[in-house]
């Protein structure tokens, strides 16, 4: 398969999961290239992003299950080639 490059942003109302969200992150490391992330106190929340290199399935497996995750929004966004 080919891989892509890709951004992926996740916004983390809960803060409840935060050990989930990086638990999850820590499985894929092996496709994120970068991440920032930003703690945003004043209004409760905290922003993540990922920039990821890996085949579609790989990209997809992250989202899905992050997507799965309740008190968090993730959209995401690969390359053509």
């Amino acid at each position: 398969m080919d891989k892509r490059i890709g951004v992926i942003g996740i916004l983390i109302e809960d803060l409840a999961m935060v050990s989930d969200v990086n638990e999850l992150l820590h499985q894929y490391g092996s496709i994120i290239i970068g991440r920032m992330g930003v703690p945003y106190r004043e209004r409760g929340v905290s922003v993540i992003s990922l920039i990821v290199d890996g085949t579609t399935d790989e990209i997809g497996a992250l989202t899905g299950k992050l997507g799965k995750l309740k008190g968090l929004s993730v959209r995401s966004a690969l390359s053509k080639k």
